[in-house]
């Protein structure tokens, strides 16, 4: 009894101790077969953990993801944590393999599904030849060579038990293929997307993938197949299998989705997501049962997934996080665990390391860049496609490991293979910059190729006796379009309102009629590394029939009888600066407008800065006038603002909304300038005079002179030195400055101010009235006349309030800053050069004492500034 009493205490204590976990002495860490998941959680936030800090390094120099978790998986394997003693049986026991395997299996059929979503075979029908030539040239020689050199691999390192045949095809697809996905990346990364390089390189690659993957699958249908009959029945039901879901399935999936309306809302239904997530993983098992991997069916039903209506990218961005954050570098580290560079110890080894990189690279690049060349690419362009068609990365580890597991690669031939991918990989982002850098590369704005060397050329900028009827407008956010359809409403040549009195009837009648304007809209979208930003830019010209922002807009263009051309540009949101000046220089608009959105502002942000200050301050934040916060987001969308200005090549315009458009509707505005002089001073005053010629637009016009030195005048120099560059860089963002004037630029900017002012001032219509003014505090006296127009405004409720300002951050007669921090410390609010930088000191001014009127802050171009 006491041997049996024993037994039980023992049973008891062991069944509370699980019970209790760690409180009662448990071990997390140890491998329980009936309840994996806790050290399956260690691993996982090991693993995670380390690649997300190797990513967050090597990104810095532009290496794609994919390195960062081989190279995780290697430092977690046996040739380097694994020689600490207990490190692999406590947290990578053989036992627990089994289920992260499982795992990164999941992850993997997820993957090749998304790489499948990757593959538009639109994109083949462009550079066809180019492409096809490139494509046949990268996988012939390669894949002669590959075999070639698997002959001497398997005599050195491989057993004789291992087919020769089959050996040799699989090291032959080892070195041709091309890892596409990551080719996307690396494409992504370099913004080469939208060059002849980047669409010949997709092209290209995506028949040497698939070509690839049939090689594959062959190969490793011939491994597991029993005889050479078993091969050609599994080869004859693959192929079968591939033709049913590629035709009838795919005519009943497109059937599907038109059906249940995903396909017209353009994103999948929960039951269109349930259907697609069986058919991938009932795909997978098929493919498996039949002796072809399980990748290839998931990647077989990714080629079901329409394209039409962005069907596709929103699939995608309902599992990429997932996979890409959690099942893939699951996989890629089983990768690095299963390689031991302990193994690669001998010089024959490293020999053939050497042999291979120089076989594979080789061939691919020599091959794919004299293709290239002689379908009349040069020498840079040659050389950068052979460089990234030589790229291996995702799909090179991929094959590598079903070779592993299918026996063909013993592990010391795995490590070589191994370290000669991520050797490859790694050279082919510098490569590419060292055959191809920026002003070399020739880039593409739907069906117009800008050459590098029209990269920032001026647009020639509407001169002083030319209307200004071409319009570029920015669209970069949802938020931007209530500023956009106000300042449309504005720019437009006619009232959209038809006149009921008779002195507004004879002053419509006498309005001439003038040229319809043209808006040339850019829609920014961010190209990030995720797969749902690649196939935005890879679909950028069916995107833009579909966006909800631009639909809008081209909607407001038909009912108030203007043109709306718009292109859609995908690009990092560092780049948005660039894509503009570039949308605006391939179009020739006469004026760039930008609308300030604010982005991040929410209904709550807004109501608590009406309530508080009476209207929408984009600014707030950075004045600390209101209870919710938000100076991050305007300091950073100010410095895009101030990069827009330093970049555009004409005329430019920011046009602040306010959001004070009644509820009764626009029916007439009227514009206030004051007028201090310098060349954005003179562009805003010949803009408003244009406008008020071609519509009933009334407007007052205020010169204000300086009539004393005062207090306030700081930064006021006269001095015969040289002017600084118009433009320097700051850390946050390239600016303009004031620079110290010179008496001729002084007497220069003010004989011009004059003339341009007599100009009108004689010969203006009658909408417009000319004052002159004197004050020795010019901010203070322009915010108090602003006030006064606001008011006298406001109490006509069919009438809204524009007022224009020249930026005047350069060439201007004098800087008000001194003024400007007097005034802002008398309001009691913090002085901030952010808003005075994007705005100049007027701007900055007006919106610290909250004007309840729009802003259009202009600036001359630079070529036309004097």
């Amino acid at each position: 009894m006491g041997e049996l009493s024993d037994h039980v205490v023992y049973l008891l204590s062991r069944a509370a101790a699980e019970q209790g976990g760690v409180i009662s002495g448990d071990n997390p860490a140890k491998y329980n077969p009936s309840n994996p998941i806790r050290l399956w959680i260690i691993q996982l936030v090991l693993i995670v953990g380390l690649t997300q800090l190797l990513a967050l390094f090597l990104s810095r120099i532009r290496q794609p993801r994919v390195i960062a978790e081989v190279i995780g998986g290697v430092i977690l394997g046996p040739s380097v944590m694994g020689h600490i003693p207990g490190f692999t049986s406590n947290i990578f026991p053989t036992d627990s393999i089994v289920v992260l395997a499982a795992t990164a299996n999941i992850g993997l059929i997820l993957f090749l599904f998304l790489v499948a979503l990757e593959i538009d075979t639109r994109l083949l029908k462009r550079n066809i030849v180019a492409s096809a030539t490139v494509s046949i040239a990268g996988l012939a020689i390669p894949l002669a060579l590959g075999a070639a050199l698997g002959v001497g691999i398997y005599r050195e390192f491989i057993s004789e038990s291992v087919n020769f045949g089959y050996f040799l095809l699989f090291v032959a697809v080892a070195i041709g293929i091309t890892a596409f996905p990551v080719l996307c990346r690396i494409l992504t990364e370099l913004k080469l997307l939208d060059t002849e390089v980047g669409l010949v390189t997709l092209s290209a690659g995506i028949g040497n993938d698939v070509v690839g993957w049939i090689l594959l699958a062959l190969a490793v249908a011939l491994v597991n197949a029993s005889t050479g009959l078993a091969a050609l029945y599994v080869l004859l039901v693959c192929a079968g299998y591939t033709v049913i879901l590629l035709y009838p399935g795919r005519w009943a999936f497109h059937w599907l989705c038109r059906r249940t309306g995903s396909l017209e809302q353009g994103s999948p239904t929960p039951f269109m997501m349930t259907i697609t997530l069986l058919v991938v993983f009932i795909s997978a098992f098929f493919t498996d049962i039949i002796g072809v991997h399980a990748i290839f069916g998931g990647f077989l039903a990714g080629l079901l997934i329409p394209h039409e209506n962005g069907f596709a990218i929103s699939f995608v961005e309902k599992l990429e996080d997932l996979v890409t954050i959690i099942f893939l570098p699951i996989y890629f580290t089983l990768s690095g665990l299963r390689t031991n560079l302990g193994l690669l110890d001998t010089g024959v080894v490293w020999g053939y390391i050497v042999l291979i990189c120089l076989v594979a690279f080789t061939s691919k690049f020599v091959a794919c860049g004299v293709a290239a060349h002689f379908n009349g690419y040069n020498w840079r362009e040659s050389g950068a496609i052979g460089s990234l068609m030589s790229c291996k990365g995702l799909v090179e580890l991929i094959v590598l490991n079903i070779g592993l597991q299918a026996n063909i690669l013993t592990p010391q031939a795995f490590s070589m293979f191994v370290v000669h991918a991520l050797i490859l990989t790694f050279m082919t982002t510098p490569l590419v910059l060292l055959f191809y850098p920026a002003k070399y590369r020739i880039h593409h704005r739907g069906d117009r190729a800008l050459g590098a060397d029209e990269h920032g050329k001026a647009a020639r900028p509407a001169s002083d006796d030319e209307s200004k009827t071409k319009f570029a407008i920015v669209l970069d956010k949802i938020e931007a379009i209530p500023a956009v359809m106000s300042l449309s409403h504005l720019l437009h040549s006619r009232p959209s309102v038809v006149p009921t009195t008779n002195k507004e009837l004879e002053a419509f009648s006498a309005t001439p009629p003038s040229t319809p304007i043209t808006i040339e809209a850019l829609r920014l979208m961010e190209l990030t590394n995720r797969t749902s930003a690649v196939l935005r830019s890879q679909e950028a010209e069916m995107l833009i029939h579909n966006d909800p922002v631009v639909s809008i807009y081209r909607t407001f263009g038909q009912l108030n009888n203007f043109n709306v051309s718009a292109n859609l540009s995908v690009v990092n949101a560092s780049e948005f600066p660039q894509a503009i000046a570039d949308h605006v220089a391939s179009t020739k608009s006469h004026m760039l407008i930008v609308p300030w959105a604010r982005g991040a502002a929410s209904a709550l942000e807004d109501e608590i800065a009406e309530q508080q200050v009476g209207a929408r301050n984009p600014f707030d934040g950075i004045f600390q006038k209101t209870a919710v916060q938000d100076q991050t987001g305007s300091v950073v969308y100010s410095e895009f603002i101030r990069n827009v200005f330093a970049k555009a090549p004409t005329d430019i315009a920011l046009f602040v909304d306010r959001g004070l458009t009644t509820s009764t509707g626009i029916t007439a505005q009227h514009i206030f300038l004051p007028f201090i002089g310098g060349p954005d001073d003179r562009l805003a005053l010949t803009f408003l005079v244009e406008l008020c010629e071609r519509s009933l637009v009334t407007a007052t016009v205020v010169r204000i002179f300086t009539t004393e030195v005062g207090s306030f005048d700081l930064d006021k120099k006269i001095d015969d030195v040289p002017l600084p560059p118009p433009i320097h860089t700051t850390m946050a963002a390239a600016d303009t400055n004031y620079g110290q004037q010179t008496t001729q630029t002084r007497i220069t900017s003010n004989t011009a101010d004059n003339i341009l002012w007599e100009r009108y001032a004689q010969h203006a219509n009658s909408r417009i009235t000319f004052k002159t003014e004197s004050t020795p505090t010019p901010l203070h006296r322009i915010t108090d006349l602003v006030k006064t127009e606001v008011a006298t405004t406001s109490s006509q409720l069919d009438k809204t309030l524009v007022v224009f300002i020249g930026r005047s951050r350069r060439l201007a007669v004098e800087s008000l800053s001194g003024e400007l921090q007097s005034l802002l410390g008398g309001l009691g609010l913090a002085y901030s050069t952010s808003v005075s930088k994007t705005l100049g000191d007027v701007g900055a001014a007006l919106v610290a004492t909250n004007v309840k009127a729009s802003l259009l802050v202009l600036q001359a171009a630079l070529s036309s500034s004097n």
